[in-house]
């Protein structure tokens, strides 16, 4: 299920800390991270599903809107709070839209990169659901 998930926050004078640990916060062991920053105005990034893999995404700087689809409905998810972490599971579809001047979009997967996992076509996505 999708869901956002909140992270820790210390807070200090000195500036704030927020972490991840595995189990504690994510139900996954991190194998992969990347992040995507300096989206061009109106641009949309992902439009796709992984077959097996989990992601994290965390708004580590600026805004963004993750749209995602389970074959059944969409939701939009507004990330704007480096300690809100939005949890996708598997066979869900998502793109995401909307970014924010100097946004970064962190994201971490409990999978090496595999270009065999992805569905690309929203199509053969929706049949693979049913």
């Amino acid at each position: 299920m999708v869901r956002i998930i909140d992270l820790p926050k210390i807070v200090d004078q000195r500036g704030n800390l927020t972490f991840i640990q595995y189990p504690d916060h994510i139900p996954f062991q991190i194998k992969r991270t990347f992040w995507i920053y300096d989206v061009p105005g109106g641009e949309v990034r992902g439009g796709h599903a992984y077959k097996t893999q989990q992601e994290i995404i965390i708004a580590l700087s600026g805004s963004f809107n993750v749209v995602v689809n389970d074959g059944k409905k969409t939701s939009t998810y507004h990330l704007h709070r480096s300690y809100n972490a939005l949890y996708i599971p598997p066979m869900v579809w998502r793109h995401i839209e909307n970014f924010s001047t100097n946004s970064l979009s962190f994201h971490i997967s409990d999978e090496k990169f595999n270009e065999e996992d992805y569905l690309r076509n929203f199509d053969e996505f929706i049949s693979k659901i049913k």
